[in-house]
C-alpha cells in the first residue's frame, strides 16, 4: 500500500500504512498504571475513525474495542438467518430496533470489565443513534459499573463528504454498497453531534492522506 493512500479501513479491516509527522511527545501509560480512562472515536463510515483509533490505542498501549470486529460476523449470520441483507442493515428496522443495541451492549460490557481492571480503553464505533442523547453515557456507566469519575474523551472524526464518499468507493466493502447507492439518506444520518454530559468532545478533521498522531495529540491538547 502506497504512502499516499487515505487513512481508512481497508479490505482486511485496518490501515497498515505510514504514520506521518513527528512522534507524539511523552511516554504513553503502560499496563493501566495511569488509571482507567475511556476514549471514544466516533464518526461516519469512511471518516477513517477506525484507522485513527487503532493507531492511537497502539501508541497509548490501550485496550482497543471495535464494535464491527466484535459483532459483525454474528450480526451477519443473524440477518442472513432472517433473510435480510447484511450489507443493507442500515435500512432494516429489525437491525436498528432489535440488533444494534445488543452490539453496543456487548462492547460496552467488555469495556467495563477492562475499566474496572484499571485499563485505558479506546472504543471505535459510530454511536450515531445515541450521540444526541445527553444522558446516554451516564446510564451506560451505571449499567456496566464503570469506575466513578472516569475521564471520558470523545474524538469526533470528520472529513468532507466528497472525500468520505471517495474513500468508501475505493475500499470496496460490501457493507458500503447501500450507503453509496442511498448517499443523501446516509449522509443525513451521519451528521449527528455528540451531546453526552460529562464528556470532553474534540472535533478532529481527518482529511490528511496519512495518520498523524502528533496532529491528533495537538488537537487534544488545545481543546
Amino acid at each position: 500500500m502506497s504512502a499516499d493512500t487515505a487513512p481508512e479501513e481497508s479490505g482486511d479491516r485496518f490501515w497498515t500504512g505510514p504514520v506521518a509527522g513527528r512522534r507524539p511527545q511523552g511516554d504513553p501509560p503502560r499496563d493501566g498504571l495511569a488509571g482507567p480512562s475511556l476514549t471514544v472515536f466516533v464518526g461516519p463510515a469512511g471518516s477513517g475513525k477506525s484507522s485513527l483509533a487503532l493507531a492511537y490505542a497502539r501508541h497509548r498501549h490501550a485496550v482497543y474495542l471495535d464494535k464491527d470486529a466484535l459483532a459483525s460476523p454474528l450480526v451477519g449470520a443473524l440477518l442472513d438467518a432472517v433473510e435480510l441483507d447484511p450489507a443493507a442493515r442500515d435500512e432494516s428496522e429489525f437491525y436498528t430496533d432489535q440488533v444494534m443495541a445488543l452490539e453496543y451492549e456487548g462492547m460496552l460490557a467488555v469495556a467495563g470489565d477492562n475499566l474496572r481492571l484499571g485499563r485505558e480503553v479506546v472504543l471505535d464505533a459510530p454511536f450515531a443513534k445515541y450521540l444526541a442523547d445527553p444522558g446516554f453515557m451516564e446510564r451506560t456507566s451505571r449499567a456496566h459499573r464503570w469506575p466513578v469519575g472516569l475521564p471520558l474523551l470523545v474524538v469526533q472524526v470528520s472529513v468532507p463528504a466528497d472525500v468520505r464518499r471517495e474513500r468508501l468507493r475505493r475500499r470496496g466493502l460490501r457493507r458500503d454498497t447501500w450507503k453509496l447507492e442511498n448517499w443523501e439518506r446516509h449522509e443525513s444520518s451521519a451528521a449527528a453531534e455528540c451531546r453526552w454530559r460529562g464528556a470532553r468532545v474534540v472535533d478532529y478533521d481527518n482529511s490528511r492522506d496519512t495518520i498523524d498522531l502528533a496532529a491528533l495529540e495537538d488537537a487534544l491538547a488545545l481543546s
